[in-house]
Formats: structure tokens, sequence, C-alpha cells
């Protein structure tokens, strides 16, 4: 067996690879849902009908993908220039630590106003947060993927800090929560019913604005390049620290605004459970998107809706919660196996 390099990748071939993953993520997860002695279609149709079999579901499951796609954005942004940001999930809490800071009435200014300073606050805090990394692999080579991770936790302690001393709210009976944003501040709700809000408006247009970004700036065009080939890039006259820096500073925006849209737009304040890992999912997403800023909305509705669904298959059929996680996990690896089985082809020789 010999494994080879194609002269060509169609199109078909590309686009049918995160298809590919999918179905092979549900048939190889299938053998835990065996284990557990339930039937496989009556589990997936449990799964589907809990995250799009009524208004209900199709709201929560909108709403979960919100800092799914800006969080996958991030990553996806990252990735592009070979810059493997692993620590959205900090800097997506240093854009909810900045939108309690200015949105909980140091600040007050009309809701026009409000919402988009916050939503600007929240993208600096996230993107000084990943300065730091950048600037360590910039100037000294240091690697980034040790540096951001391990500011994820950095960040969670400081957060724990905070809302159980200086910023808890002393209204909340005790419990380790900052005071509430303001109304001015509240991202408004896209629906009468339902938790929906309108940063889903904000996502998308976020999708739409790297897409472009991307596609028709020369500064996308310099990303894509030192993505590329970084040695490349710089003998055609890129400064290829200076994009890497522009690249960190964008990545880290979007993470921080999806930050903000938890806390302006859902719970309303601060709790040290804000994220149950949605910068780490924001890796998986962008995985599955192929690093393509549209494709993230369509993988981070993937995601979430499996997210949403397992719950309410778990209340069903009493299979553990945990399913996503293995679900989410095993699509990273087969979407992985199939982009490379795009580039390259398996010969088997006597």
């Amino acid at each position: 067996m010999q494994i080879e390099l194609r002269d060509h990748t169609s199109l078909l071939r590309a686009g049918m690879a995160p298809i590919a993953a999918v179905f092979a993520t549900l048939v190889i997860c299938s053998a835990l849902i065996l284990w557990a002695d339930v039937p496989v279609l009556e589990a997936y149709a449990l799964l589907f009908k809990g995250a799009f079999g009524s208004s209900f579901a199709l709201k929560e499951t909108f709403t979960r993908s919100i800092p799914l796609m800006l969080t996958g954005l991030a990553v996806a942004v990252a990735f592009r220039s070979k810059f493997y940001n692993i620590g959205a999930e900090g800097q997506l809490y240093a854009g909810a630590l900045a939108s309690v800071y200015f949105g909980t009435g140091l600040i007050d200014l009309p809701v026009f106003i409000m919402v988009p300073f916050l939503l600007l606050v929240g993208a600096l805090a996230g993107g000084a947060l990943l300065l730091v990394p950048v600037l360590l692999k910039t100037k000294l080579k240091v690697d980034e993927v040790v540096t951001t991770l391990l500011l994820n936790f950095v960040m969670l302690l400081m957060v724990s800090y905070l809302i159980e001393g200086p910023w808890r709210d002393p209204m909340a009976m005790g419990w380790p929560q900052t005071a509430s944003i303001v109304d001015n501040g509240v991202l408004p709700a896209l629906l009468t019913k339902g938790r929906l809000h309108a940063g889903l408006i904000v996502a998308l247009l976020a999708a739409v604005l790297v897409w472009a970004v991307m596609r028709f700036t020369v500064l996308g065009y310099e990303i894509k390049a030192v993505g590329f080939n970084a040695k490349a890039a710089e003998f055609s006259g890129i400064n290829v620290n200076k994009t890497v820096v522009y690249t960190a500073l964008i990545s880290g925006g979007l993470a921080g605004i999806a930050g903000v849209s938890e806390v302006a737009g859902l719970k309303g304040y601060l709790t040290l459970d804000l994220s149950p890992g949605f910068g780490y999912t924001g890796v998986a997403v962008a995985m599955l998107a192929r690093l393509h800023p549209l494709s993230v909305v369509p993988a981070a509705l993937f995601l979430s809706s499996i997210y949403v669904g397992a719950d309410s298959m778990s209340r069903a059929v009493n299979i553990p919660t945990y399913i996503a996680d293995v679900l989410v996990g095993v699509s990273v690896l087969a979407i992985l196996v199939c982009v490379m089985l795009t580039q390259y082809k398996i010969r088997f020789r006597q």
C-alpha cells in the first residue's frame, strides 16, 4: 500500500468530503448507541427531532449555534494563516468580561449605540488577549498552541476571582455572578417566544464580512499566502509577522464577540459556566467547514443540532449526553481523513 498525491482534486470530491465525514461519524457512533442497547435509527430520529422537530427546538438549535459560528470563524481565520489559535475559549471570556465591565452601568448610551459599543469593546478585549501569544510567536518563536491553550485557564481563573470577589452582584443572593447588563446593552430578541436573539444576525454578518475580506482584499490574499507558504510570501514582499498579527487580532476579536453575544444576548450576566466549551468546539466547526467562512454557518448548525438533540435523545432513551461530545470528536477526525483523501490517493501494489 502506498499513499500518493493526486494530480487534481475535483470540486465534486472536495465538496463531498464534509458530507462523507458526517456520514462516517454517524456510522462509527452507531456502535456506542448499540452498546447502550438502543436501536440506532430510533436514537438518531430522536436526536433529529430534538434539534429540528418543533419551533422551540429550532430556536434552541439556532441559539446554540451563535457562539459556535463566531468561535468557528475565529479559528478558521487563524488557521488559514497557520496560526493555530486554540484559545478561543479564553478570548470568549475576555469579551464577556469587557461587556460586563462597560455594560453594567459604567456607560449609559442609547440602545442603537450601546449594543455596537459592547460588541466593539468585546472584540478589542478578545484581540488584546491573543496579542500576547502572537507577539511571543513572531518575536520569540514560542509555540502558539501552548500559549493560547494555557491562557484559557488563566482567563477562567480570573473570571472565577472576579465573580467570587469584587464583581459579585450583591443582589444575587450569594450566587457567584456579576451584575446584569443594562437594558440598553441587551441584544434584542428576534422572536417573541424563545431565547433566539440578534446575536444570530451578528454572527451571519461576521461570516459574510470575513468571507469578503478573505476573497476580495489584499489582507485576505496575504493571509492565505502566508498560510500556504510563509517563505514564498516573504520572498514576494509580504510582511509575514505583520500579517500574522493582523490575523490574530481578527481571530481574537471574533471570539470576543461570541462572549458578548452570550452575556448581552442570552444570560444577561456573567457566570463561570457561561461557555460549556464553545471555544474548543469552534475548532471542530472550523475543521468541518474546511476553514471556509461561509461554510462555518452550516457546520455550526450541524454541531449545535447534535448538542441540542442529544439532550432530548438522552431524556427519551436514557443515553448519556456525552454521546454529543463523542460525535463532535469523531466528526473532526472524520473530516481530517476525508480531506486527506481528497488530496491523496491510496494505491495497492503487489
